[in-house]
């Protein structure tokens, strides 16, 4: 019988003694099947490993894309970490004390040689109770700023994402937020718009919401937020904007309260035209929202067709006289250079330092009153009536505005007259027309160079070789007819550009029509005084500014440097018109008191042949430039009335007064000059 293989070999297999030989196939057996174990070790190893990234057995991009457990456990883990934190960073928040109102500051107000002009503040609010505000005006707030706040967690996640976003875009971060965030930042925190701000606004507004009822927070948030009109609450914004306490509200003047909390800036109605437009609009809006949420009938809405208009705004009595004018000026100048808010400057704590001097703005009310008391009669003549003056006067050598008068009283009369625009500077606008058509005349000719020896005191050639000559006769006569030639000859564009280049504002300018160049722009009377610096300082403008330096908590604000002049107009041209100027001076006024016969005044007048309804003077020597504007207006009529008549038949127009004015406070703000041998010398 056959053996099988395995014997056959050991049967044949001999040590050489007649033994069977051991074979080393078992040894060869063993070795594999230990490399065989190590194998299957090393894959169990692989098959364990945590992240399989890259990934085993994939090649190319494949080789290099997350599985989905890894994403999904990636995600979890992330998910678990930032659950884990937030709890801890939840947890370790304690709810503040609110802030202490009483330790608010006011904002002060300082004359330019740093004695005090007044103090503006404190916090205007007066806190109510809940149900001292009518539920159809919490109604109206909850439909226009957070729809589901008794449903919601307290925060807006849509709004976080929306400031994320705008911090890294570098904008502001608010927008979007929950009425318990807005109480919460009213409450607790700083307004500073800032991430570090935005977390904690986040963690305190989601631990007020669970620990405190909606009732409270809505009640806080109610006594907190800014109306506008210095008016923090809704018992000061009743007040503010209807004269009445909040319970007396009716629902359609609940929601035009509503409307102003997204900004009063943009939505009181008193402010512009604009702002009336854009309050009308979201007032009628907040009504129909409430409508669709359901917390107003159709039938209600029905009853609230007109706008309720709020009553005019009222300044407080420390701002009476020519205090609250000033205030204006200085707060307009504010927040166009650094940004400053209405809001911020109600919050307190600013010191503003102004270029105001107190001696030149009761020298200018005195000779105001004065020419008004000796010169107008209201009782007698019905011309007389609703008559207004606007002045205003600034430094040439820096354009520093020293003094306003911006009307009989700034807690009476609101409107600022120095600082308003809607009065046609009529013949007072001719200089800039002649300036631009000596530009003209003198484009690609030579122009003398520029020397310390220009002294702006000592007479200047009346007119280059080629220049117009027509318009110096026709500036200091008021003749009209060679000034629309001109402008027409030169473009009116021209004259314009050169007019806005001088100092007055784009938005006064009037439509390029023929009579452009006689004078229908409407530039304020603090615009016109600047302007009228250029002739003075040889051709160079100068912004006006009003503030010199402001603080807040020791911190300088920034953006309030003073304006660096620049070249508005050749000096050749500013010389010539300059002649002109001082003949119209010397006519109107005479030699300023105690120059003899010098003529060191510069001036621009409207006259008997202006038809426009204002009359203006503009004087400007080396130490002061200021204008007077006099005109008439009544309250609820939108067009000016009339100027023919005023002070009898013999004023001009009442053109004769604004002089008058001018020399009595010229004469008792710019101090007597010292004469020598030589002339005049130099004023300090």
């Amino acid at each position: 019988m056959r053996l099988p293989r395995k014997h056959r070999a050991d049967r044949g297999a001999t040590d050489g003694t007649g033994s069977p030989q051991r074979t080393e196939g078992p040894k060869r057996t063993r070795r594999a099947a230990g490399r065989a174990k190590s194998r299957r070790r090393a894959a169990r190893k692989a098959r364990r490993r945590l992240i399989d990234f890259p990934r085993r057995g994939r090649r190319g991009w494949r080789r290099w894309t997350p599985s989905w457990k890894l994403t999904s456990g990636l995600f979890l883990l992330f998910s678990g970490a930032l659950a884990a934190l937030f709890t801890a960073v939840y947890l370790q928040v304690e709810i503040p004390d609110p802030h202490d109102s009483a330790r608010r500051q006011a904002t002060l107000y300082y004359w330019a040689d740093g004695s005090r002009m007044v103090s503006v503040g404190d916090v205007n609010r007066q806190d109510v109770k809940l149900d001292q505000v009518p539920e159809f005006v919490q109604r109206a707030v909850i439909a226009a700023e957070n729809a589901d706040f008794y449903s919601d967690s307290g925060v807006s996640v849509t709004g976080i994402g929306r400031a994320a976003v705008n911090i890294v875009k570098g904008e502001e971060t608010q927008g979007g937020s929950t009425l318990t965030q807005q109480y919460v930042k009213n409450t607790y925190l700083s307004q500073d718009q800032t991430v570090q701000r935005k977390i904690k606004e986040l963690f305190l507004a989601l631990k007020v919401s669970n620990q405190r009822p909606k009732t409270e927070i809505l009640e806080g948030y109610l006594n907190t937020s800014w109306f506008g009109r210095d008016a923090y609450g809704i018992q000061a914004a009743s007040y503010a904007y209807y004269g009445i306490p909040a319970h007396e509200l009716n629902p359609s003047q609940g929601a035009l309260l509503a409307a102003v909390l997204k900004g009063a800036e943009s939505f009181d109605p008193s402010l512009s035209a604009e702002n009336r437009r854009r309050a009308e609009d979201r007032w009628s809006w907040i009504l129909d929202r409430q409508v669709a949420t359901g917390s107003m009938s159709a039938q209600e809405r029905a009853k609230y067709k007109d706008f309720p208009e709020p009553k005019s705004p009222v300044k407080p009595t420390s701002q009476a006289g020519q205090i609250g004018y000033l205030v204006d000026i200085a707060n307009k100048y504010l927040k166009s250079r650094s940004g400053i808010t209405d809001k911020d400057l109600a919050s307190g704590g600013y010191s503003v330092h102004t270029t105001f001097e107190k001696d030149k703005v009761l020298a200018l009310t005195k000779a105001v009153e004065q020419v008004r008391a000796e010169r107008l009669d209201p009782q007698k003549r019905a011309e007389d009536q609703y008559v207004q003056v606007g002045a205003a006067s600034i430094r040439p050598k820096d354009g520093a505005i020293v003094a306003v008068y911006g009307g009989s009283d700034a807690i009476e009369h609101f409107t600022n007259n120095a600082d308003t625009s809607g009065v046609p500077a009529a013949s007072a606008f001719k200089p800039f027309v002649y300036a631009a058509a000596m530009e003209q005349e003198l484009e690609g000719g030579e122009r003398p160079a520029e020397g310390a020896d220009q002294d702006p005191r000592k007479p200047r050639p009346t007119e280059a070789p080629t220049a117009p000559t027509n318009l110096h006769s026709a500036l200091v006569n008021s003749d009209h007819t060679p000034f629309v030639e001109s402008g027409k000859r030169i473009g009116l564009k021209k004259v314009k550009e050169l007019a806005v280049g001088a100092g007055l504002r784009e938005e006064s300018m009037a439509k390029l029509e023929p009579t452009f160049s006689i004078g229908t722009s409407t530039p304020s009377a603090v615009r016109l005084a600047s302007a009228y610096t250029t002739f003075v300082n040889q051709g160079r403008a100068t912004e006006p500014y009003s503030v010199v330096k402001a603080e807040r908590n020791g911190v300088a604000v920034d953006g309030l440097g003073h304006p660096k002049p620049r070249r508005a107009m050749s000096y050749e041209a500013a010389s010539t018109v300059g002649a002109a100027l001082r003949q119209v001076s010397s006519n109107a006024v005479g030699p300023p008191k105690g120059w003899g016969t010098s003529l060191p005044s510069w001036a621009g007048k409207t006259g008997p042949n202006d038809r426009m309804n204002s009359a203006w003077y503009i004087g400007a020597t080396p130490e002061l430039s200021t204008s007077v504007a006099m005109f008439r207006t009544k309250p609820d009529v939108p067009q000016l009335l009339p100027m023919q008549g005023v002070g009898g038949p013999d004023s001009e127009r009442g053109s004769a007064f604004p002089p008058l004015i001018w020399k009595a406070y010229n004469e008792a703000a710019t101090p007597t000059p010292q004469h020598s041998a030589d002339g005049p010398r130099d004023r300090p």
